[in-house]
């Protein structure tokens, strides 16, 4: 099982002759000023920077990030850099001001209201806008300047997050021919009729080839990419290795799931702060009284299929009115994107869902659905992990969905049942999840009743099986093979290269 001193000694051994830039939309480290002026810096949660961390603290490289907050502006140099983690230097951050338009344009406009949409099956319109696509474009730029200001003549290895910089590979690649440069793809890639939907499908094609490697979670995805490209652009793909040859450059595509890291929600889900919080909750939530707690967990995102649940739920008290009194579900994670009018109208429409069910079935102090829309401590989502007869996570398409992991890995137990939409790229490695087509209502409902009623000998060999698979493959084996593979696709020899790379899979 792979560790962060793993990774560590990996990054010592592998890369000690090359600088290591990681370049993302969210920076690592977050700022805060107290009320006494005095500064902050915290990591936030989230198992990308948790994974990625010891990589920065072993090379002491830089992390080039999206500057957050006005706090940022007090820790920075005149170069815009930071050193961290704050307290004890061991790497640099190197962030990028962006003006409101910028952000607006960039973010919120071609990011997530056109390639996110595009690439999520969960039919919503994308809006290309050319003004959006300019920003984009505009920024990408920038980043790029500052990778290459940091890289200067030096040997160097950048690894780039996510579907924000797609040009960003391409862009470097134009200015600095030796760099090693790969990415990975957070969200799902789509076939080749759906991307012809962007107006803009070739440049992000040409930026993101820009890559020695490009990462995606499934092999279907690896697949959609290469027939896109296969459609699109003058290139030589070859699917069985996963290569396309293109502008004279090959680039590897390779599948690499995103999990967790095991351990460490494993321990927090032991500590006595974590079992106080049980107690409190299950006196709030009537748990000590018999009820029967139900989990969903989710940033608001309309990819998650919260409505979806809701009703699976509601049809659940339908058709078993014994657990009318008894379940209680709670949906809890907070709001985001909240200016994009997709995400505004979900949020309302999950509200009309909540309170028609509740006032549907609700008496006596008791409802169905709680309805909590809002950041929880670490601690307390661990606790309702723990005290969750099942947890749904029912989205419409998700690249990954990390949420369903960190059910299984908070659940030291060993019981618990874990319900998953089939449209998650973890259901094809929690296999022992009980799948589920999240528009097929009945057939959610009756898995929601399984789950209640299900033995508890089957509970427990379902749930051991997840935990081992989980814990087998952890975010620092993800991180370890994505480094390792990165430093494969920079040889000239491919036919090699191919058949190394597919003993690492």
């Amino acid at each position: 099982m792979w560790t962060g001193d793993d990774l560590q000694r990996l990054v010592k051994r592998e890369l000690s002759d090359y600088r290591l830039l990681v370049v993302s939309n969210r920076q690592p480290y977050v700022f805060n000023l107290d009320g006494a002026g005095k500064l902050h810096g915290q990591m936030p949660p989230g198992g990308l920077t948790a994974a990625i961390d010891p990589l920065m603290r072993a090379c002491g490289g830089t992390w080039i990030a999206q500057s957050s907050s006005d706090a940022d502006l007090a820790a920075m140099d005149d170069y815009g850099r930071i050193p961290v983690p704050y307290d004890s230097p061991a790497y640099r951050m190197r962030l990028l001001n962006l003006s409101e338009e910028e952000n607006n344009g960039y973010y919120y406009g071609f990011s997530n209201e056109g390639l996110w949409p595009l690439c999520h099956i969960a039919y919503t319109e994308p809006l290309f806008d050319s003004e959006h696509f300019g920003f984009y474009q505009s920024v990408n730029r920038r980043f790029a300047d500052l990778v290459l200001d940091e890289i200067a003549d030096e040997p160097a290895i950048v690894l780039i997050q996510d579907y924000h910089l797609a040009l960003l590979p391409r862009y470097i690649r134009e200015s600095n021919q030796d760099a090693i440069i790969g990415q990975f793809w957070h969200i799902p890639w789509p076939n080749p009729d759906i991307l012809r939907i962007c107006p803009w499908q070739d440049e992000i094609l040409d930026g993101m080839l820009g890559n020695d490697l490009l990462g995606f979670h499934l092999s279907g995805d690896c697949q959609n990419f290469i027939s896109c490209v296969d459609a699109n652009l003058d290139a030589q793909v070859d699917p069985d290795y996963g290569l396309v040859d293109y502008r004279n450059e090959t680039t590897l595509v390779r599948p690499f799931p995103i999990s967790i890291d095991f351990d460490s929600l494993d321990a927090e889900a032991r500590t006595g702060e974590v079992e106080a919080e049980m107690v409190r909750l299950s006196r709030e939530l009537g748990l000590n009284r018999g009820r029967i707690l139900g989990l969903g967990i989710d940033r608001q995102a309309y990819t998650k299929g919260i409505p979806h649940r809701l009703r699976a739920v509601e049809r659940l008290l339908e058709k078993w009115p014994q657990y009318r009194g008894r379940l209680v579900f709670l949906q809890a994670g907070a709001t985001s994107r909240t200016n994009i009018d997709s995400y505004m109208q979900l949020t309302i429409d999950i509200e009309a869902i909540v309170c028609r069910i509740n006032e549907r079935f609700g008496y006596d102090g008791w409802q169905p659905i709680l309805y909590w829309p809002t950041t929880l401590p670490s601690h307390t989502f661990s606790a309702l992990r723990r005290l969750a007869s099942f947890c749904a996570e029912s989205s419409l398409h998700d690249g990954m969905n990390l949420v369903a992991k960190e059910y299984v890995a908070s659940r030291v137990d060993e019981d618990g049942v874990l319900i998953l939409s089939a449209f998650a790229g973890a259901a094809q490695e929690l296999t022992s999840s009980l799948i589920i087509n999240p528009y097929a209502t009945e057939q959610f409902a009756d898995a929601i009743h399984q789950a209640l009623n299900m033995s508890d000998l089957e509970r427990r060999m379902r749930m051991r099986q997840m935990r081992n698979t989980v814990q087998e493959n952890n975010i620092y084996k993800w991180a370890g093979r994505i480094m390792m593979n990165l430093m494969q696709a920079s040889t000239p020899d491919h036919s090699r290269l191919a058949a190394s790379v597919a003993s690492t899979a």
